[in-house]
């Protein structure tokens, strides 16, 4: 608030009440001919809507080289692409493990808050350590002497109890929940025991079953040892395990190949298996570990480019293909920057929650429906950095007292997205920005530009917004740090939490009442929510 005179600055993501009247009014139209002109009626002066509080945005960093950027314009059509954003769109991915972790719970308020912040998602468990440390007993069995882990990484027993100590967090956070069974010690009986009592506790937050974990890679990884393991192997072994699911829990639908070699999906497709409803696949788009693919590689520069967008699209149309040739739903359940283990560039910066909004958002135009964010319960110094999710307190295990990293205040900004339909758009210009528009249920309409420019460089991009429609309201929430390598200072409204609500939220600076032309500003590094209603 601009609360006496001297004061120059603004603080990011407050804002400064001015009449309507002050902002961009509708374009007066082109002179005529002089003789057209004494027949035109006189021009009507622009509508002048309700005093609003504009939304001010920070500013690029003090000092900064300033780079222009070509001016982004977006047509926003009313046709309709053909897909949707749902709820329960993001969500994140954990290991089978920490199923026994006693802090997923509803006494866990941390817990129940990040849940909340990403508004009715998947809590999606698997990972590695599900074929290779993680042992279902419905009866109080001691571990197999042939399970092995180490000190970060244990063997953990999983009961009924721990279900349902679960099943408490998913109703405080409304959330709901999706299983990998072992498959690496092969027990379909054990695993369709694990699947009856999921059922009968989780009831309709239990979403999807699926058969082992990364299948694919069993014969790299010490899963599988010997002669190997063949795909003709996993889908024999796919149907005793889905087929013994069946018999004592045939309502829950089974989900997979949770596989990142493409080779793998259609074969899970033909497998002739009950209750067969999604086709999942895993995918880390920035792989090259080694840097033999240097385009490949976990670097800032890769991760903030127009082929890491396009070479992640790539890939999930190939899984969509499959999926809906088949009649399966798509998801997307296991992902993440980089496959790398350890610390890289990308890793706990501002640039992955850039990121984390482009890649799910676009990965929902195209059709996939349910994405998982792979997280970590462990501590945020010292555990896995790419983790969406950490710990506080000392290493590994921490207090429970859990917090959310820049990745996931990306994944807050697309879940906190009301449902709607995509709909079609023309952009053009604007450097390395992305532009999303949404279709919404009350007949608004969402518009998302994740401005990808380099936020310690690029000036503000102008943004010219041709909507369909005549608005009498234009709001924004936005996401924005200071710079690409930025750590924990990513923010979204001027603080560490989830936007705010709809009816809360500050006008576009400059908006024109019932114009459906609208211009203004945007910093860059931000990702930005705008909602008009008509």
């Amino acid at each position: 608030m601009v609360a006496g005179a001297g004061i120059v600055a603004v603080v990011a993501a407050t804002a400064v009440l001015i009449p309507l009247a002050l902002g961009s009014p509708t374009p007066a139209p082109p002179a005529a001919s002089k003789t057209a002109q004494s027949a035109a009626p006189a021009p009507t002066a622009a509508e002048v809507g309700p005093p609003v509080t504009y939304y001010a945005q920070p500013g690029p960093p003090a000092g900064s080289p300033l780079e222009k950027v070509e001016p982004l314009n977006v047509d926003v059509s009313n046709d309709l692409v053909g897909t949707s954003l749902n709820k329960g769109l993001t969500g994140i991915s954990l290991e089978a493990t920490d199923l026994a972790d006693p802090d997923l719970s509803s006494d866990n308020a941390s817990m129940v808050k990040l849940l909340k912040e990403i508004d009715q998602p998947v809590l999606r468990f698997g990972g590695n350590a599900v074929d290779r440390r993680f042992f279902w007993t419905s009866t109080g069995e001691g571990v197999p002497s042939d399970y092995k882990g180490d000190k970060t990484h244990p063997v953990k027993a999983v009961g009924p109890a721990d279900l349902a100590r679960l099943k408490t967090l998913l109703e405080a956070g409304d959330a709901k929940v999706s299983l990998t069974v072992d498959l690496g010690h092969y027990n379909p009986a054990r695993a369709a025991d694990m699947v009856k009592n999921a059922s009968e506790i989780f009831g309709d937050r239990l979403l999807s079953i699926t058969v082992g974990n990364e299948p694919n890679g069993f014969v790299f990884n010490d899963v599988k040892t010997g002669s190997g393991y063949s795909l003709e192997q996993y889908v024999r072994e796919l149907k005793d395990y889905a087929n013994a699911i069946y018999a004592v829990a045939p309502n829950v639908p089974i989900s997979g190949p949770g596989a990142y070699d493409q080779k793998w999906w259609q074969p899970f497709v033909d497998a002739d298996i009950p209750q067969k409803k999604i086709l999942t696949f895993h995918n880390y788009p920035l792989y090259s570990c080694d840097g033999s693919d240097p385009k490949g590689s976990p670097t800032i520069a890769n991760l903030m480019s127009q082929l890491m967008h396009d070479r992640a699209a790539d890939y999930q149309q190939s899984a969509l293909k499959v999926g809906q040739a088949a009649g399966l739903e798509t998801w997307l359940p296991e992902t993440g920057i980089a496959a790398c283990p350890g610390s890289n560039e990308t890793s706990r910066t501002h640039a992955s929650a850039l990121w984390a909004a482009d890649y799910a958002l676009n990965a929902a135009q195209l059709g996939i429906t349910r994405i998982g964010f792979h997280s970590s319960l462990l501590t945020c110094k010292g555990g896995p950095p790419l983790s969406a999710i950490c710990s506080a307190g000392a290493y590994p295990s921490g207090n429970g007292q859990m917090s959310g990293r820049a990745n996931f205040f990306g994944i807050s900004m697309v879940a906190e997205l009301e449902a709607g339909k995509f709909m079609k758009l023309n952009s053009a210009g604007g450097g390395l920005a992305f532009s999303y528009a949404l279709q919404n249920a009350d007949g608004s309409t969402s518009v998302v530009i994740v401005n990808e420019n380099d936020p310690e460089k690029a000036a503000q991009t102008l943004v010219t917004l041709n909507l369909p429609g005549r608005p009498v309201t234009g709001t924004m929430t936005q996401l924005s740090g200071p710079s690409y390598s930025a750590e924990d200072q990513t923010v979204i409204d001027g603080a560490k939490t989830e936007p705010k609500p709809l009816a809360q939220r500050a006008t576009v600076p400059g908006f024109a009442y019932k114009s459906p032309a609208q211009q203004f500003k945007l910093t860059a590094g931000t990702v930005t929510v705008l909602n008009f209603k008509y």
